[in-house]
C-alpha cells in the first residue's frame, strides 16, 4: 500500500521497505513534512509523510520510560534524518501517549484532595452498588481504596437544586477555611464538585477563585468544566482523575515543547481518547481526555484499512509490547462509549470503546501457585524486557516462545536490534523442566494461554455487546499483533484477518488521519423535550465548540458540528447515545431522535418500546455537541501487479527451521529429535517482495519491518489491492 497526500503528487514510494529512508531521492521538491508519533510501552512508532513528494517512511525506537519525552525527541529526529529534512521542515506533529494511562494503570495518585458539597463527604466511599463478577463473589471482594481516601475530603455549604436553582448561598468562609487546610496539609492537587453543578456552575467557579486567592500553588479541576453531566459519583471521580494527571500532562507537554522549541515551530497536536486531536496548549487544560490517547489512533487507523479492505466493520487487534487493545468498528468508525474506565477509575468522557488485556510480547510467563502455567498480564515491558533483548531481562515472555519456536526472526527491524536465541532457548527450557514439558510444548502452550487471552477480550467487546464475532474481520497491527493472526481465526471463526502494511506502525499512521475535536456535553432530563430549550442548550454548546475551534486556527467555514443524544425508557438507569440531525429544532427533529433511540435499544438489548410510548415514554437525558476542525488525509493508492518481466509467483527470500503448533501436536511424547519435535524448513518471504493478488500458503513466514507473520499450515494469505495481507483458512465454512 502507498502513502501519499492529499492534492498534487510530486512522486511516490511504497510505505513497505522504508526504515532508512528509501527514496528520498536527492534534489526534490519538499513542501511540509507531517510526522506522527505513537509511544509505546516497548517501541515509540514514527510515520513520516512528506507531503511535496508524497513519500513516507516508517521507523522504530525504543521507548525511555524513565523519560518517555527523550524518547518522542529521538523519534523526531530520526524522521527527520529518513526524510533528509529539517526542522524547519516540520509542518505538524501529532502524538500518541500512554503518559496518563500509565498513571491511572499503575495507581501512582498522591497528594489528591476533593472539595464537595456540605453532607456529601462520603460520597466516594458510598460509591456504587456493584461489584465484580457479581453478587456470587462479593464475599470474597474487598472495596478497593477511594481515589480521595476520606481525611482528605472536605466541605463547604451552599447548596443548588437539580435545576441550578441556589437553595442556600455559598459559604464564601467555609471556602477560605478549606483552601486553607489544603494549603497546610502540602496537597496541591485538588478537585472540585459540588451537588448540582452541571446545571449552574456558579458556586464551584466562585471556590476556584478563592483557591487562586489562598492556595495559588494548588492545580484545580472542576466539575462543571469537565464533566457537566448528573451522577454525582462518576463525576466527581472524572474530575479527580482530571487533577491527578493534569500535573503529569502538563510536566510532559512542556518538556516536549521545550525540546521542539529547538528544531522548529511546527504546530503540536496530541491523540485523545475521543478520536480527535487537540493542539498541546489546549490539551493541558483537559488532560483526562488523553487517557486513551495511543489505542484510540490504532482503532482509527484499523477503521481506515477496513475501508480499504472493502468493509466497513471489523474487529481491530492492537497487540503491542505490553498489551493488547481491541476495538469494533461499525459503519466505518471505531464505537464510542461515556461508560468506559482506566484501571479501576471510572471516566465518563466520550472515548473509543476498548478493551485492554494484559497479553503483548513482553507478557511474562510464570508458573502460579497451584503449579499451573500462567502468561501476563505483568509485562517484561522495553526495559529490561524478554530475555532475547539481552538487557538483563530474567524471565520468559511471550516473544522469547515465539524467538524460540522460530517464528521470529533472529534480529528485528531489519537487523537493527539483534536478538538472543540462545538466551531464549535455555530460559524455556528451564521452565519446561519445571513444568515437566518439552520445550516445544511450553512455548507453544505460552502462545495459547496468550492468545486465548486476547480471544477473550474480543468476546467481550462483541458477545457482551450483542455482536456476532464470526460476522467481523480482524484487522491485526502493531508489533506483536499479526503473530497470532492463524490461531485467533481458529478459536474465533473470524472469516479473516487483515494484516496492514507496516502493521506495528498503523497507530502512529493513525495519528495523522484524526481531525481536531472538542466534545461538550449539558444534562437535560425531561419526558418530553421542550424544543425551545433543547435548541438553546444545542446553540450554547455549538457556540462553546466554535470557540475552540477558533483558538486552534479553523475558519468558520471550515468548523462542523456533530450533535447527538443521551435517552432511555422512564424508569431506566442508563440511556443510550443516538445521533442527532442538524438544523432547526423542530418537531421532526424531536421525532427522529426519539426513532433513532428505539432502533438503537432494539438493536443493542432486542427489543423497544415504539408502539407503547404511553407506558414507557422515552425520556431525554443529555445533549451532546462535537466540534471538528477537519484536516487534510494522507490517500492511500494501490499495490501494483506483479511485472510480466518477474517470475510468475513469490519467491522465498531465505529458509528457516519454524515449529507450529501442528507440529508438536502430533509430535510423540518426549520428543525423541528435532523431526520428532515438529521442526520443519519453512520459506520466509519478505513483503515488500510481495505484488497485489500473490498467494502464500502455509507453513510459511511473512517478515517485514517492526512485525512478523507466522502463516501456519493450512492457512493461506493473499495481498489485496491496497497492499493488506488477507489471511484465510481455505475449507473451512466462511
Amino acid at each position: 500500500m502507498n502513502f501519499a497526500a492529499d492534492g498534487p503528487v510530486a512522486g511516490g514510494a511504497s510505505a513497505e521497505g522504508l526504515p532508512s529512508g528509501a527514496g528520498a531521492a536527492a534534489g526534490r521538491v519538499r513542501v511540509r513534512v507531517r510526522v506522527g508519533i505513537d509511544t509505546g510501552g516497548t517501541f515509540t512508532d514514527v510515520v513520516a509523510i512528506d507531503e511535496g513528494a508524497g513519500l513516507v517512511v516508517t521507523a522504530k525506537t525504543p521507548s525511555t520510560p524513565a523519560d518517555p519525552a527523550a524518547g518522542f525527541m529521538t523519534a523526531v529526529r530520526k524522521a527527520l534524518d529518513l526524510l533528509d529534512a529539517a526542522g524547519g521542515d516540520l509542518a505538524a506533529i501529532s502524538h500518541g501517549t500512554t503518559v496518563a494511562t500509565n498513571q491511572l494503570l499503575e495507581d501512582r495518585i498522591d497528594g489528591l484532595g476533593l472539595i464537595t458539597t456540605e453532607g456529601f463527604e462520603f460520597i466516594l466511599e458510598i460509591a456504587r452498588q456493584s461489584v465484580p463478577d457479581g453478587y456470587g463473589n462479593s464475599y470474597f471482594w474487598v472495596k478497593p481504596p477511594r481515589i480521595v481516601p476520606a481525611h482528605r475530603v472536605t466541605t463547604v455549604g451552599g447548596r443548588l437544586d437539580h435545576r441550578g436553582a441556589e437553595i442556600r448561598p455559598f459559604d464564601d468562609a467555609g471556602a477560605v477555611r478549606a483552601a486553607r487546610w489544603f494549603k497546610d496539609q502540602g496537597i496541591d492537587t485538588i478537585g472540585v464538585c459540588f451537588l448540582h453543578s452541571y446545571a449552574n456552575p456558579a458556586h464551584e467557579l466562585r471556590m476556584r477563585e478563592v483557591l487562586a486567592r489562598e492556595h495559588p500553588a494548588a492545580v484545580v479541576s472542576l466539575s462543571c468544566e469537565v464533566l457537566p453531566e448528573y451522577r454525582e459519583y462518576e463525576r466527581a471521580v472524572t474530575t479527580l482523575v482530571d487533577a491527578a494527571v493534569k500535573p503529569t500532562i502538563a510536566r510532559y507537554i512542556a518538556q516536549i515543547a521545550d525540546r521542539l522549541a529547538g528544531i522548529g515551530d511546527a504546530p503540536f497536536y496530541v491523540m485523545k481518547s475521543n478520536g480527535g486531536v487537540l493542539s498541546a496548549a489546549e490539551v493541558v487544560h483537559q488532560p483526562i481526555t488523553t487517557v486513551l490517547s495511543g489505542p484510540a489512533a490504532g482503532a482509527l487507523g484499523a477503521a481506515l484499512i477496513a475501508r480499504t479492505a472493502g468493509t466497513d466493520s471489523a474487529i481491530t487487534l492492537d497487540g503491542g509490547g505490553t498489551s493488547t487493545d481491541v476495538a469494533v468498528v461499525l459503519a466505518g468508525a471505531p464505537t464510542l462509549t461515556t461508560e468506559g474506565s482506566v484501571g479501576r477509575h471510572p471516566s465518563k468522557i466520550p472515548m473509543i470503546d476498548i478493551v485492554t488485556v494484559g497479553a503483548g510480547g513482553g507478557s511474562v510467563a510464570r508458573i502460579s501457585p497451584e503449579g499451573t502455567l500462567k502468561v501476563g498480564p505483568r509485562s517484561a515491558g522495553a526495559d529490561p524486557g524478554p530475555l532475547c533483548y539481552g538487557r538483563g531481562g530474567t524471565e520468559v515472555t511471550v516473544t522469547d516462545a515465539h524467538v524460540f519456536l522460530g517464528r521470529v526472526p533472529p534480529a528485528l527491524l531489519d537487523g537493527e536490534i539483534p536478538l538472543d536465541v540462545a538466551a531464549a532457548r535455555a530460559g524455556v527450557e528451564a521452565l519446561a523442566g519445571k513444568l515437566g514439558l518439552t520445550p516445544e510444548r511450553t512455548a507453544t502452550g505460552i502462545l495459547e494461554i496468550s492468545g486465548f487471552n486476547q480471544a477473550n477480550a474480543i468476546r467481550q467487546i462483541t458477545v457482551r455487546r450483542g455482536l456476532d464475532v464470526r460476522d467481523f474481520p480482524l484487522v491485526a497491527f502493531g508489533g506483536s499483533g499479526p503473530l497470532p493472526a492463524c490461531r485467533l481465526i481458529d478459536i474465533l471463526g473470524v472469516p479473516s484477518v487483515v494484516v496492514p502494511p507496516n502493521p506495528g506502525n498503523l497507530s502512529a499512521f493513525g495519528l495523522l488521519t484524526v481531525d481536531v475535536k472538542n466534545d461538550y456535553v449539558q444534562t437535560y432530563v425531561a419526558r418530553d423535550a421542550g424544543l425551545p430549550a433543547v435548541g438553546e442548550i444545542y446553540a450554547r454548546l455549538e457556540r462553546r465548540a466554535a470557540e475552540a475551534l477558533d483558538r486552534e486556527g479553523f475558519p468558520r467555514e471550515r468548523h462542523r458540528y456533530v450533535r447527538s443524544a443521551d435517552l432511555r425508557y422512564s424508569g431506566q438507569a442508563f440511556e443510550v447515545t443516538v445521533p442527532a440531525p442538524g438544523g432547526p429544532v423542530d418537531d421532526d427533529f424531536r421525532a427522529e431522535v426519539v426513532r433513532r433511540f428505539h432502533d438503537a435499544h432494539e438493536r443493542l438489548y432486542g427489543y423497544c418500546y415504539r408502539d407503547d410510548g404511553d407506558r414507557h415514554p422515552a425520556e431525554w437525558v443529555n445533549l451532546r455537541v462535537s466540534g471538528i476542525g477537519p484536516i487534510e488525509r494522507p490517500r492511500l493508492t494501490g499495490r501494483p501487479r506483479r511485472p510480466a518481466t518477474e517470475q510468475p509467483a513469490p519467491r522465498p527470500a531465505a529458509h528457516r527451521e519454524v515449529y507450529y503448533d501442528e507440529d508438536i501436536a502430533a509430535a510423540p511424547p518426549g520428543g525423541g529429535g528435532d523431526r520428532a519435535a515438529g521442526r520443519r524448513r519453512c520459506p520466509i518471504y519478505r513483503r515488500a517482495d510481495l505484488y497485489r493478488d500473490d498467494m502464500i500458503d502455509g507453513p510459511a513466514v511473512i517478515e517485514e519491518y517492526g512485525s512478523t507473520l507466522p502463516l501456519h499450515p493450512g492457512f493461506r494469505a493473499r495481498v489485496d489491492a491496497r497492499g493488506n495481507l488477507v489471511i484465510t483458512k481455505p475449507g473451512t465454512a466462511p
